[in-house]
């Protein structure tokens, strides 16, 4: 794999998440109680800088999908301030949002979910070149289309098939290809290699790579795949149970990580030596034993490295 580029200064943050929250159930029932309220993201704040990645780690149902789907407000926040270069985007209807979604994309998961089967990968692609009037005309929407293929790894002349032609690594290369078409400043990528076979993963975490050097793209990268994450990031976020509960750069987490939580996560990457790996204990962390309290607030502990007590 390409090695990672080097963390860019700290300028101004692209995107700034204070005091976010995003909260389920309540609704009032016809007969009984209201349902329960599952606060999925629980008073977060964090920033990205322009040209970085920060990658959001934590275990399954830990709140990092709502974040970033909060975050492009695909869902409303029940409370918080979500800043996008510096103006507040929070609760904008969708007229007024759609100047930022030409900045603001998503990758999702699941590449064969997230595609129109009824569409060829060619008219999936530009699609957002015609919803935003990008393009004059059909000749130079093709030339589009095909070097934004080009760009992601793929032959344009595969522009007419459909989905289920692609194997899943290209077919999250087709949704890549749309996520750039309008040049966006900022993609969230919600675990887009997760689906992948693990020699694919490796392509396509470089293609990231490559994208963000040419483009000076800048990604809130989701991931269960430490090993990754620590290859593409150069922050991370560790949350637990829709709290992020320990946070800084990339090597001051992996090599000096401060919260138990963390330790437990970190302990569970495999290694790749079959006479170590069968002796080896992974950490266990007794989450409902050691939830940190409401008040709790993350405390610096190094330069730029926080951590939750309590």
């Amino acid at each position: 794999m390409v090695e990672k580029a080097p963390a860019p200064e700290r300028p101004e943050p692209i995107v700034e998440v204070n005091n976010l929250s995003k909260i389920y159930g309540g609704e009032r029932r016809l007969f009984g109680a209201p349902s329960a309220l599952l606060k999925a993201v629980n008073n977060i704040s964090f920033d990205i800088a322009a040209g970085e990645t920060l990658g959001l780690v934590g275990e399954s149902g830990s709140g990092k999908s709502t974040t970033g789907r909060v975050l492009l407000q695909l869902e409303a926040p029940t409370s918080g301030d979500i800043i996008f270069r510096s103006k507040n985007i929070t609760g904008l209807s969708k007229r007024m949002l759609r100047p930022y979604r030409r900045d603001m994309q998503i990758i999702f998961q699941d590449p064969y979910s997230s595609l129109n089967p009824r569409m060829t990968v060619g008219d999936f692609v530009g699609e957002p070149l015609d919803v935003h009037g990008v393009c004059t005309g059909g000749p130079e929407r093709l030339d589009r289309v095909a070097a934004l293929f080009r760009k992601v790894g793929l032959d344009p002349a595969f522009m007419k098939r459909y989905p289920h032609e692609f194997s899943g690594g290209q077919r999250q290369r087709v949704s890549i290809a749309r996520a750039i078409a309008l040049n966006p400043a900022f993609i969230v990528a919600d675990e887009p290699i997760t689906a992948l076979d693990v020699s694919i993963q490796a392509q396509i975490v470089n293609l990231f790579q490559d994208l963000q050097d040419e483009l000076g793209l800048t990604y809130l990268f989701i991931a269960h795949d430490l090993s990754m994450v620590r290859f593409l990031c150069h922050r991370v976020a560790v949350m637990l149970r829709g709290r992020i509960v320990e946070m800084g750069p990339c090597e001051a987490i992996f090599e000096d990580p401060q919260h138990p939580y963390t330790r437990a996560l970190l302990s569970s990457i495999p290694i790749p030596d079959p006479d170590i790996e069968s002796t080896r204990r992974p950490l266990t962390f007794d989450v409902s034993a050691n939830l940190p309290p409401d008040d709790a607030v993350l405390e610096p502990v190094g330069d730029g490295h926080l951590v939750m007590r309590g």
